[in-house]
């Protein structure tokens, strides 16, 4: 069970006696959305294009594959050196504070642990870059880095500093925001009526096989607090192949023998789909779980590798590899079972098309 879900499951417990401080809550963070719909509370609109993504729930809803997918179709490299794309977040678990670019001596530690994904994923066809107040970060956007065409907003949904010219809402199946209560009562960071600023909803981490009758039931719930006629898009999560750290970054096949039994590493918000999908495709041993955007140790690195059976693998998630990563020397990377497995956005067949033509279509400039 996910670290974020266990805290659920240990609060519900409390409902009737959070629920009052849940509504006041709900009322604070509806008195914020009031201040900056009636425009008492300052708000910039960028000169630069902009895509917000985020969502209403504590803890993850695919965030970051939905980023991904975004700078698969939009980002742009020039031959001239120019990035035209930029992704920008908040750098969550950082230790260092302002605007900050990414670059090659960057760590998880100095612009976290999603951002140095995207980096190392991406370095060569975006520029990445963080700051916790985004509206001042974009500025410095504008300044320094005039040739950028796309700004894609990372978890950005409650920073109404900044007026996106489009916003998606990532809402998860197995937890539907519609479904949830503001905190401490639920896991929401505000109240479900926050929806209606979303210019599109997209559903995560749907069963692939979800079908057209459930997905009408979902969106009728969706649209009892989202504006009319706004798309709702559903979405699984495609895993893909396990890359072994030694083939990073020169991405050559290693002559390893096909993975049967491995043991799994994950730090994430909610590990239970991993854990499932990991349990579905192999022999899964064991399940060493963390905190979401945890800070691995040199000791937890010995510990688990000290304890993995004969010919059994360390598999992690990408986010955990480029922490986990950089704790190797050399020659461990190249000698240790070590894999992470890669994992997409991947919408569902009935609304792929659906989504690429919202893309396509949206003017990006709010009229």
């Amino acid at each position: 069970m996910g670290n974020i879900t266990k805290l659920f499951v240990k609060l519900s417990s409390f409902f009737w006696l959070l629920k009052p401080v849940a509504k006041l809550y709900g009322l604070v963070t509806d008195g914020r959305n009031w201040l900056f719909d009636n425009q008492l509370k300052q708000s910039i609109t960028p000169a630069i294009q902009t895509i917000c993504v985020g969502n209403l729930t504590v803890g993850g809803t695919g965030k970051t594959p939905m980023i991904e997918f975004l700078i698969e179709r939009y980002a742009v490299y020039s031959p001239a050196g120019t990035y035209q794309t930029v992704t920008l977040s908040r750098g969550y678990g950082r230790r260092t504070r302002g605007f900050r670019m990414a670059t090659s001596t960057d760590t998880a530690a100095t612009i976290g642990d999603e951002p140095l994904q995207l980096f190392r994923k991406y370095g060569n066809r975006v520029r990445v870059t963080v700051g916790e107040r985004r509206a001042g970060a974009i500025q410095v956007i504008e300044q320094q880095y005039p040739e950028t065409r796309l700004i894609l907003l990372d978890d950005a949904f409650q920073h109404r500093a900044v007026r996106a010219n489009i916003t998606l809402l990532l809402s998860d199946y197995n937890r539907p925001f519609y479904a949830d209560s503001p905190f401490p009562a639920g896991l929401l960071r505000e109240t479900r009526q926050g929806a209606a600023r979303a210019d599109a909803v997209v559903v995560t981490k749907c069963p692939a096989d979800l079908s057209v009758t459930d997905q009408r039931l979902i969106s009728n719930e969706i649209y009892r607090y989202a504006r009319p006629g706004v798309p709702v898009f559903f979405a699984t999560l495609r895993y893909e192949n396990p890359v072994a750290f030694a083939s990073v970054p020169t991405h050559q096949e290693r002559p390893d023998p096909e993975l049967k039994a491995v043991v799994l590493v994950s730090g994430l918000a909610n590990a239970d789909p991993l854990e499932a999908y990991v349990h579905q495709q192999f022999t899964l041993l064991n399940h060493h779980r963390f905190a979401d955007h945890y800070a691995y140790s040199r000791a937890d690195l010995d510990r688990i590798v000290s304890t993995l059976p004969n010919g059994a693998a360390v598999l992690t998630t990408e986010k955990d590899w480029v922490k986990l990563d950089a704790l190797l020397t050399p020659a461990e990377r190249q000698t240790w079972s070590l894999y992470y497995l890669p994992v997409a956005m991947q919408p569902l067949p009935n609304c792929a098309d659906e989504l690429n033509r919202f893309l396509q279509q949206a003017t990006l400039k709010k009229t």
